[in-house]
């Protein structure tokens, strides 16, 4: 190696050491690939829930649309939909109320095998998914398709039809216009790229829907676990002594207790429900971050810098909270994205069980326990795809968490860049 090699791998070098903790951590994390992999399936799942209805193709609420007519088909099936509209007044909702809960249908949804138009009125052959069809033959009148009629009474004259819609307004529009509205509006190529499930809903709807769920009772469960565990662990581990005594035995209570059983039973104190379940889980996980928090509290505070602490007056909340706490986040880090991944689970196990959210909240626990019986059978998707989903997004916290590990470890050595 040359003088200009060994010049070029000094100046590399000490920019690696020149750089702060997070950003030699962030460093070593965007060597790992795979944690690079599952920090994408979580920002993509994050952008599945925040935009909610926007994002699915049901756009419903808790995407529960239901057409019994197309009940388990099977992935990418496509059908015609009529679409007549409701004879009431359009909901109008904000932004954050759509994008929180979406907006019902404002029309009623017909899956049709046919259809031909005879003058002012619509002559349908409902869809029934068999071989050979053999549906139900219905007449609908175009206005009443296409507009919200404030009264049922339709006029014709001269090709023309005369009619009030329920938003005070008053129409008069030809035969053509009508029947164009109709096909551009009201009739529809739908395609279910997952299917459906055994209630006709859109399965792709619903397993988006089942992202917040998730990713909810993951952030609640781990907030609360810290406040609890951050707390206790911080005062157990500074203080020692008898208070040190009360948080391990209770720690140890706590510890002996099967955390599945531990949340069902704070489950059923609490009421069934979707907060109940987020509440449930935080209070369990909180024990491990109380064990953490407590050893290096131990081991920190007899450190030269608490010394310093106590020595220039500093009060104990002080050197808790700022100068021995920042130096814990790298382990509580770690089992926070640990615990992320345990809360999604324990959340289906409880949804699978029906003591989670209750119907007809999507959640992917929920959406086994519907179609498990169908693993027997050909269509044994309906409950292998949720499945995937919690095993893809567990795996996910897990491998963002051994990559948080590994580039917060001190004794980890860098690569040196080539050059």
């Amino acid at each position: 190696m040359n003088g200009k090699e060994e010049d070029l791998m000094g100046k590399e070098k000490k920019d690696i050491e020149s750089k702060s903790l997070t950003q030699i951590a962030w460093h070593r994390l965007k060597k790992n690939k795979l944690s690079l992999f599952g920090l994408f399936i979580i920002c993509l799942a994050i952008l599945v829930a925040v935009l909610g209805p926007m994002a699915r193709p049901d756009g419903t609420p808790m995407a529960n649309d239901q057409i019994l007519e197309i009940t388990t088909k099977k992935p990418g099936f496509t059908v015609d939909l009529l679409r007549i509209k409701k004879n009431q007044e359009k909901k109008h909702v904000g932004v954050w109320e759509y994008i929180n809960e979406g907006v019902e249908n404002d029309f009623i949804t017909i899956p049709i095998y046919d259809y031909s138009f005879e003058g002012f009125n619509l002559i349908v052959e409902k869809y029934t998914g068999n071989k050979v069809n053999n549906g139900q033959i219905k007449k609908y009148n175009i206005a009443d398709i296409a507009y919200s009629l404030d009264h049922n009474e339709v006029t014709e004259s001269d090709g023309y039809l005369d009619f009030h819609t329920i938003d005070g307004g008053k129409q008069h529009i030809s035969i053509e216009e009508l029947i164009a509205i109709v096909k551009k509006n009201n009739i529809v190529t739908r395609k279910y790229y997952l299917g459906t499930d055994k209630y006709g809903r859109d399965l792709l709807s619903r397993l988006m829907a089942g992202t917040w769920i998730s990713l909810f009772v993951g952030f609640i469960s781990v907030f609360i676990s810290l406040a609890i565990g951050i707390t206790l662990g911080s005062l157990a581990g500074y203080y020692r002594g008898w208070l040190d005594d009360i948080v391990m035995w209770f720690i140890n209570v706590v510890w002996s207790i099967p955390t599945l059983l531990l949340v069902i039973a704070i489950t059923m104190a609490l009421g069934k429900g979707t907060w109940q379940v987020f509440i449930a889980v935080g209070l369990t996980m909180w024990v491990e971050v109380a064990r953490v928090v407590r050893g290096q509290m131990l081991s920190l505070r007899e450190k030269e810098f608490v010394e310093a602490g106590r020595a220039l007056g500093f009060s104990n909340a002080r050197i808790i909270f700022k100068h021995i706490l920042p130096n814990v986040l790298g382990p509580v880090i770690v089992i926070s994205a640990i615990n992320f991944a345990a809360a999604i689970l324990i959340e289906a196990g409880l949804s699978f069980l029906g003591i989670g959210a209750q119907p007809p909240q999507a959640t992917w626990g929920k959406i086994i326990a519907e179609h498990k019986g169908y693993i027997i059978t050909g269509k044994a998707y309906l409950a292998v795809l949720p499945g995937f989903a919690i095993i893809l997004m567990v795996l996910a916290f897990v491998l963002v968490g051994n990559g948080i590990r590994d580039s917060l470890d001190s004794k980890a050595v860098d690569d040196m860049p080539s050059v």
